[in-house]
């Protein structure tokens, strides 16, 4: 009674919660979004400008980590911010907290400068390689002398690029705090403020709010410097220099981020006054991202960057989507009016009472394909939203253990929850790769999404992942072709269609180089080697070896030769690179016009898919002489085989494990890897495979995320990850766990949608009579010409 309940519950709730409802959730929620955050960048008082929130606002995310609201931002090495203020000139203008800032400012150009110099006058540095200078100019008060120094500086021949000033605290204290000291800094930043303005027609001008002081570290001197009259202070600043005059708000850029950041960080401080270095270091920081983030655009500081420019490509791909759409509607319109008229026609001459049509014509190939690109247009319009233009907003990571394992086990308990009974119990069965495929590819999410890849140990797991799934294109494809014996265009044409299909168009509308996606590039090469060396004569396949046994030996052959291509080009890299630098290979395999990105990639699973090659005709070796057993609840081997088997594989994926998180270098640990990473996968496929129980149910959760993990691996760097997989999509500010949620459901569903589209498309694209596959095929090539003539004209 129990188990029908069960089932009419799930028939009930699969009738209002079905995939397609969920899409037309999802639709319904990009839509909605889309328009709060055109609507939130319309009405901000940055507008569009993330270097506003950049300097305003933002939050902890832990210990030293700053994250400013709706943006990231980039963490500059020396040799990145010197390329950018090279021939430049930097002034920093106040007291000593200014002072502070300006030696936390200049350590990210030289880390080894060290703060000394009279802390009352003009301290300069100066880098005679880059010829940068930044000046630090002893003005304690906003007064006369203040504003002939700005003065001096719009006057002067090398006139600052950067001008970064604040002061407060000194006439809060010489004054002691008295309501005249305070009218009195009304007066002067009253008349301070026209110089500023006029010196930020030429330069950036940053007024530094006073940060808060930990009253109780004070000393007597200082205990008029208070919380309360520094904020009445900063009002009065912030409303002079954005109110006095109203151009003035979009050129002297209010400093307040450091209010914020010495919030949480003030009670560090040595005297309750001078800030901690941890908030002048991420002020500096901040500094250099709104200045030189629009200059060098690195690809994890969206702050302060405009989008990209739209390129020829780009606007030709628009173009096609626009008019697959115009013509989707114009035939749907057209075959639905003469679809009425039929019927009109027919109920007139039966003489019968018309009748509402039950029953709709059958799409046409043409009309399915121009619905599928039309619906693919409108998800790329999502992507291209996401992740180029500045509608959404985006973040940094930040790993913590909590963000990766507590997710891990979530989905772990969801994958036993739903668990059903194979179709089959083979060794590896269809069922089984789905759910194999499926909690890699959720373990890879959360791996990145969660920025783990900063943990070392959980880093050389994942990297077990990625070998398996090259273990699995191994033995996929060689069990195809060894039993089937179909080296056919077809078969090539679909395989490499539906694995590359997807990122082609992301290249085109996200202006990305075909290597940006790794893991398809390595998959379709490796998918081509195993063609090759089968394909090739002479060609051996089971039926024939099992006519003659002396082409299991050829087998051998071609495998071992193989091998030993491989372990020649891995001790090669000069020669792997040369041949991947020649043209046309050269544009595929190429990231930011060197090859190294793909060598990093090929070389440290460069052994994976040999591995499931070898694994596989084992198998089916051991298959054909019956040494298996793989009926349902019965072991793979004898009972006590099969202990032993199942004893060493526990031994060797626990022994993995335990060296994979004691590893201390990821440079030696990934020379190791290639080697060695075949212990754990062999060991998981034997702990799943040998019990018969276990061989018996799979998991209905992760094989349904199997299905489409190739869609969910490729659509993750732009509608969830974001900045090229840099930081993290927000669809909902303020909200991290709402935002992940809501994020993830969109990005699920637009995954499986494109694998409906891809899968629509392979039966129109790549058919299977060859004379108009070969057609096809030419005009795809055609296509990829003219891909590669406007590329070279782009450049």
């Amino acid at each position: 009674m129990a188990a029908l309940a069960y089932n009419l519950g799930k028939r009930e709730i699969n009738q209002h919660f079905s995939v397609r409802n969920a899409k037309l959730l999802a639709l319904g929620a990009a839509l909605l979004l889309s328009a709060c955050h055109a609507a939130f960048w319309s009405y901000s008082a940055h507008g569009d400008n993330t270097c506003g929130y950049l300097i305003s606002s933002g939050r902890f995310l832990g210990e030293n980590v700053w994250q400013p609201y709706s943006c990231m931002m980039h963490r500059y090495k020396p040799s990145e911010a010197s390329g950018c203020l090279r021939n430049q000139r930097v002034a920093f203008v106040g007291d000593s907290r200014i002072r502070q800032l300006f030696f936390a400012f200049v350590k990210i150009l030289n880390p080894h400068v060290k703060e000394q110099g009279n802390k009352h006058e003009n301290i300069p540095f100066e880098d005679t390689r880059d010829n940068i200078r930044v000046d630090f100019l002893w003005y304690p008060e906003v007064n006369g002398s203040m504003k002939q120094c700005f003065q001096s500086l719009m006057e002067s021949t090398s006139k600052p690029q950067i001008v970064v000033a604040g002061a407060a605290t000194w006439s809060i204290k010489m004054n002691n705090g008295s309501a005249e000291s305070m009218a009195q800094y009304r007066m002067n930043m009253t008349d301070v403020e026209p110089a500023l303005w006029k010196l930020a027609d030429t330069s950036d001008v940053y007024w530094i709010l006073q940060d808060p002081v930990y009253e109780q570290l004070l000393s007597e001197s200082r205990k008029m410097i208070t919380n309360t009259r520094i904020d009445a202070y900063n009002d009065i600043a912030a409303a002079i220099l954005n109110g006095t005059n109203r151009k003035s708000r979009s050129k002297i850029k209010i400093f307040s981020a450091s209010r914020l950041i010495s919030e949480e960080t003030i009670e560090q401080s040595l005297d309750g006054l001078h800030i901690p270095e941890t908030s002048r270091d991420i002020s500096a920081m901040i500094l250099m991202n709104s200045y030189c983030n629009k200059i060098l655009k690195p690809i994890d500081g969206s702050c302060c960057q405009p989008s990209p420019p739209v390129t020829l490509i780009q606007k030709l791909g628009a173009m096609f989507f626009a008019l697959s759409m115009g013509a989707y509607v114009a035939i749907s319109i057209v075959q639905r009016n003469k679809h009425r008229k039929n019927k009109m026609c027919a109920d007139i001459e039966s003489g019968e009472e018309k009748k509402p049509a039950t029953v709709t014509p059958a799409a046409s190939t043409l009309e399915v394909a121009l619905f599928s690109f039309s619906k693919l247009g409108l998800i790329m319009a999502y992507f291209y939203f996401c992740d180029r233009a500045n509608l959404y907003m985006k973040e940094n990571k930040f790993y913590t253990h909590s963000s990766f394992f507590i997710p891990i086990i979530y989905i772990l308990v969801l994958g036993v929850f739903y668990n059903e009974n194979t179709k089959e119990t083979k060794l590896l069965n269809r069922d089984q790769t789905d759910e194999w495929k499926g909690w890699m590819q959720l373990v890879i999410l959360i791996y990145h999404i969660s920025g783990a890849s900063s943990f070392l140990p959980v880093y050389m797991h994942v990297r077990v992942l990625v070998a398996a799934y090259l273990f699995q294109t191994g033995y996929g494809h060689f069990s195809y072709f060894w039993l089937k014996g179909d080296f056919g265009l077809y078969r090539i044409s679909q395989v490499l269609f539906r694995l590359n299909f997807l990122v082609v168009v992301l290249c085109i509308v996200m202006d990305r180089p075909y290597q940006f996606y790794y893991f398809v590039p390595l998959v379709t090469f490796w998918f081509m080697v195993i063609y090759g060396s089968l394909a090739l004569w002479p060609q051996i396949t089971q039926k024939k070896a099992n006519a003659n046994n002396i082409w299991y030996f050829g087998l051998v052959l071609k495998l071992a030769f193989l091998l030993l291509c491989i372990y020649v080009l891995s001790r090669a890299q000069d020669s792997f690179e040369k041949i991947f630098s020649l043209w046309p290979v050269s544009n595929l395999f190429k990231l930011n016009g060197q090859v190294y990105e793909w060598w990093f990639r090929w070389s440290l699973d460069r052994y994976a898919v040999f591995h499931g090659m070898l694994f596989a005709f084992i198998y089916l070796l051991l298959q054909k002489h019956q040494v298996l057993f793989e009926g349902k609840g019965e072991p793979l081997f004898s009972t006590k085989v099969s202990n032993v088997l199942l004893f060493f594989s526990v031994v060797s994926f626990l022994t993995y494990s335990i060296w994979a998180s004691s590893c201390k270098n990821k440079t030696e640990c990934n020379e190791m890897h290639p080697s060695i990473s075949v212990v754990q996968i062999l060991a998981f496929v034997l702990i799943r495979n040998i019990p018969g129980y276990a061989r018996s149910v799979y998991s209905s959760f992760f094989a349904w995320f199997g299905r489409i993990s190739l869609e969910l691996f490729i659509c993750q760097y732009h509608i969830w990850l974001a900045a090229d997989t840099k930081g993290i999509l927000v669809l909902i500010p303020g909200n991290p766990m709402l935002n992940i949620i809501i994020s993830t459901f969109i990005f699920v569903c637009v995954a499986h949608e494109i694998s409906h589209i891809t899968n629509d498309l392979a039966q129109i694209l790549v058919p299977k009579d060859m004379s108009a596959l070969t057609k096809r095929l030419l005009c795809i090539t055609s296509f990829f010409f003219i891909l590669l003539f406007l590329s070279a004209v782009q450049q």
